[in-house]
């Protein structure tokens, strides 16, 4: 699949075992039939090979036959690292799903991280922007040149879908319906989902692709929804450069990143009342856990309109 590294592979069979072996053996596994990012397949292989290197000076091995107590002692020996919570927890799902491997492949009896217990994980707040500020932001776009319709559909669909900057950036036009409102993105793991359009960034759209996107087409572009001068889809950087472009010209003194807006999305949909669980399926989060985040975000707005406005509050 395009955008996925190569399965790792290794130099040996892995019927002989080894803590390599199994290594390659585990990845190849979550390749094919997990459907995990290419990036957290690599997080977990460093993750991996970092314990491997751990255990080999202990004089361990295997996996097959590593002790939990050595495995755990590696586990010990981060804390005091000054690793973050959510990566010390990353790497305990990747050894995890490593023990379960071996486990389902018959090459261990026994789970040697089931007494290992996960760091509690504390999430911070993400920032948002105001509704004025976003208002301002959208309308920060002026005139009729390609540049101008294109950032103007750009910024409305990016606050009206709450997609990833990744997403935003690989959109195709046959992803996008415009006469129903809605468009199909593929998400984290290649998982597709239907997130609706608003009026008003289907009608940006609509103009940016009759009367903007033509000036940006090469002999070489593709079916991309927004372009760049070259032709290409927009990168990651692009887009990053063209919100901090237009929250300058907006007068929001924040630093403003694209993923501002998906926050901003997700947070001004739930204080207007809208089911939890729709905003989690329209961000693609595999867990409603991870949507919550975004009830404190409004539970800290409310605590600091009630201090600011309150009577008994003021002095």
């Amino acid at each position: 699949m395009k955008g996925r590294r190569p399965i790792r592979q290794s130099l040996r069979s892995r019927s002989t075992g080894g803590l390599a072996e199994d290594i390659d053996g585990y990845l190849n596994f979550i390749d094919l039939e997990r459907g995990l990012s290419a990036k957290t397949q690599e997080s977990y292989a460093s993750d991996l090979d970092q314990c491997a290197a751990f255990l080999t000076r202990r004089g361990v091995k295997d996996w097959r036959t590593a002790p939990g107590d050595v495995v755990a002692q590696w586990i010990h020996s981060l804390t005091g690292d000054e690793l973050k919570v959510s990566s010390l927890a990353r790497k305990l799902t990747a050894l995890r799903g490593l023990a379960r491997y071996l486990v389902r492949e018959k090459y261990r009896d026994d789970d040697f991280t089931a007494l290992l217990v996960s760091p509690k994980q504390t999430r911070s707040i993400p920032g948002t922007l105001t509704a004025n500020e976003v208002e301002r932001l959208l309308a920060a776009p002026i005139g009729g040149t390609p540049h101008a319709l294109r950032d103007k559909a750009l910024l409305e669909l990016f606050y009206s879908s709450g997609l990833r900057v990744s997403e935003l950036g690989g959109l195709t036009i046959q992803q996008v319906d415009l006469e129903h409102g809605f468009l199909r993105v593929f998400g984290k793991g290649s998982k597709e989902r239907v997130v609706p359009i608003g009026g008003k960034a289907t009608d940006a759209i609509k103009v940016w692709l009759e009367a903007g996107r033509p000036h940006f087409v090469k002999a070489r572009t593709g079916s991309q929804l927004f372009l760049s001068e070259r032709g290409d889809g927009l990168s990651r950087v692009t887009l990053w450069f063209i919100v901090k472009k237009y929250a300058k010209l907006a007068g929001i003194n924040k630093t403003v990143k694209p993923h501002l807006l998906r926050h901003s999305f997700a947070t001004h949909l739930l204080s207007g009342g809208a089911d939890l669980r729709a905003i989690q399926e329209m961000l693609g989060h595999a867990n409603i856990s991870t949507t919550q985040i975004y009830t404190a975000v409004e539970s800290k707005r409310l605590i600091d309109q009630h201090a600011k406005f309150h009577p008994r509050n003021r002095e």
